[in-house]
């Protein structure tokens, strides 16, 4: 073994050691954020990855398909842990969690099929090397349009880095394993995977944990509330102005409001009122913020006796939804059941009173 061998070995275990203490914190810490769960599983996706391309498995063997099985979910799990992230997300969405198990199944397929697979090996590889590189752009364009949203200043700065970091490697990642076809890539691959994968370890651990706790996942999450803040519950005279004004303008009924423009609207300084939210008011996503409203809007005309024959998408637009399909999410997420099911119980029980 040369010495090149042998410092490619000890970046790979070094690289392992600092996922796996990573991921034994976020799973201590935020066992209950989705997000850091999502985490601990591309840690070890990224394991698998390092494992595999190192060469230790000559010949086929069940080991070795378990962790080509878990290298090959790593961009998807990164897909998922960016939205999770990015979003404030508490659950997998049922049709991401097809795709990630697709792309797994479709390495499934590769692995099985090598080298002899003929025609359905080289669609599989193909179509393993297409899905890395559009989880990695899915999660590029995640940090791209919620990036305006989150209002935790310190993750909103650390975050598009991070991720960006990690996606730019998983893109060299596939272009890797496109020159490389199913076979382990060359030496050098091996040493840049190695190098790479040590320095983004080492980045991505630093900037995690020199932020507080409470920025980097925040608390457990609670259950979402459809309710409007009350105005005058706070004492900050911005919180105060702010519910005032939501409650009397209505701005959330607007699907493109954004908090630039609700500052403008406000007179005030976008990152003034981005902390207010945040430290006054304790939301983590300008998205939920007025999505309180809106579901608060909607649950009092599903309600209403005298809305009963208005189509439930038609309130859930004039509320500010800009489709059915977020809406029907956010109503199940706040209040455990679908907005068809809510209007009968909410009409039934207005019947008997």
């Amino acid at each position: 073994m040369t010495v090149l061998d042998q410092l490619d070995q000890m970046a790979r275990g070094g690289a392992m050691a600092l996922l796996a203490l990573w991921s034994w914190v976020l799973l201590r810490d935020h066992w209950h954020d989705l997000s850091a769960r999502l985490a601990a599983a591309m840690n070890a996706g990224i394991a698998c990855y390092l494992i595999v391309t190192a060469g230790w498995f000559a010949a086929p063997n069940l080991a070795g398909l378990a962790f080509a099985l878990g290298a090959g979910a790593t961009p998807g799990l990164f897909w998922l842990f960016a939205k999770a992230w990015f979003n404030d997300e508490v659950q997998v969405a049922p049709t991401g969690a097809a795709l990630v198990a697709g792309s797994v199944a479709n390495t499934l397929v590769v692995q099985l099929t090598f080298p002899g697979g003929g025609m359905a090996n080289t669609i599989s590889a193909a179509l393993f090397q297409l899905s890395m590189l559009g989880f990695a752009a899915a999660a590029l364009w995640e940090v791209w349009r919620s990036r305006e949203g989150d209002l935790v200043e310190p993750r909103r700065r650390v975050r598009p880095v991070l991720v960006c970091v990690v996606a730019l490697y998983v893109i060299a990642i596939a272009f890797i394993e496109v020159t490389s076809g199913p076979r382990p890539p060359g030496r050098f691959w091996q040493q840049a995977v190695s190098i790479g994968a040590v320095c983004a370890t080492f980045g991505f651990c630093a900037a995690m944990l020199r932020m507080r706790q409470a920025d980097l996942f925040g608390p457990a999450p609670a259950a979402v509330t459809a309710t409007r803040p009350a105005p005058g519950a706070s004492d900050d005279p911005l919180a105060a102005r702010l519910l005032q004004f939501m409650a009397s303008q209505l701005p959330h009924r607007d699907e493109t409001l954004s908090i630039a423009r609700l500052a403008a609207q406000l007179g005030e300084q976008e990152y003034r009122l981005r902390r207010t939210i945040n430290g006054q008011l304790g939301h983590r996503n300008f998205a939920a913020f007025l999505n309180g409203y809106r579901l608060a809007e909607v649950k009092a005309a599903l309600a209403d006796p005298r809305q009963k024959d208005v189509p439930i998408i038609t309130i859930a637009l004039d509320a500010g939804f800009g489709s059915l399909g977020p809406f029907n999410r956010a109503f199940r997420a706040a209040e455990g059941m679908t907005p068809s099911a809510f209007r009968a119980r909410a009409l039934a029980d207005s019947e008997i009173g």
